[in-house]
């Protein structure tokens, strides 16, 4: 059993649900990457994804497009992400995964990426832009692993195509909430609670929300229905923010805001 089915009986037992922060590695530098996780756990986040910063966006608005241009123009690399988190993972009482593009895991290696977070403590990995078809060669690499290879369906995801998404998924399904890129948004689809109601239908696995959602109302309307709910731009946007308002007043910031949404979940 991983790491996040681990915690996602544990939660289901509680008839709790997730919080899951996403933050880009490296952005303004990774000693903040670690400082921002810790306040994230600290607050009460039950999972953490950390982006990968990549020079060709994958559904990525402007605000995370923006912070993985910061990152790579810091010199971020790789290596310097998993030797951070593998210094930060260990002291969290919740899993950290990696959202990265399929285009660095295949460039590295599978098994070689695989076992990298895997000595690390990293619990997963989200690839946005992993082919169904390419799947199972990586799902098997993550399963013999005890790692949760996390997919993405979208609402322009086909029923038949969406079904053998979630074959080859583990840990969660990422649904994505919106046709489109990420971004923080006043309203969400009127038709998104039926169409997670559909894939809950359709797998065992956890169904978690991303992609749009930022306010205390939006965790409101999807917790009943979503196992978890994924909440990214309107984070990074506040961690873009350090140099002006600095270190500690931005951490104490980010986890006011996350604090306001776990008490919406509740």
């Amino acid at each position: 059993m991983s790491k996040i089915d681990e915690l996602f009986q544990t939660l289901r037992s509680a008839n709790r649900k997730a919080l899951m922060p996403f933050i880009t590695a490296g952005d303004p530098d990774l000693d903040f990457t670690t400082a921002v996780l810790k306040e994230l756990v600290a607050r009460g986040a039950s999972m953490c994804e950390v982006g990968i910063p990549y020079s060709d966006p994958i559904a990525d608005g402007p605000v995370i497009q923006a912070s993985y241009t910061r990152a790579l123009d810091n010199g971020v690399k790789l290596k310097s992400i998993l030797e951070t988190l593998a210094g930060v993972v260990p002291e969290l009482s919740a899993p950290v995964v990696t959202m990265v593009s399929y285009a660095i895991i295949y460039r590295h290696g599978l098994e070689k990426y695989a076992d990298e977070l895997k000595s690390r403590g990293i619990a997963g990995m989200i690839v946005p832009d992993l082919p169904v078809e390419e799947s199972p060669q990586l799902a098997k690499v993550c399963e013999a692993r005890d790692l949760s290879l996390i997919q993405l369906v979208t609402p322009t995801t086909p029923q038949d195509r969406a079904k053998k998404i979630t074959e080859t998924s583990s840990g969660f399904l990422y649904y994505v909430s919106v046709a489109g890129i990420t971004g923080e948004r006043t309203e969400l689809p009127p038709d998104l609670v039926d169409r997670v109601s559909w894939l809950r239908e359709q797998t065992p696995l956890p169904v978690c929300i991303g992609f749009g959602i930022s306010k205390p109302e939006h965790v409101k309307l999807l917790a009943p229905v979503a196992d978890g709910l994924i909440v990214g731009s309107a984070i990074v946007r506040r961690m873009a923010a350090v140099d002006d308002k600095g270190h500690d007043a931005t951490l104490q910031q980010i986890g006011d805001y996350v604090a306001s949404l776990l008490t919406a979940l509740d």
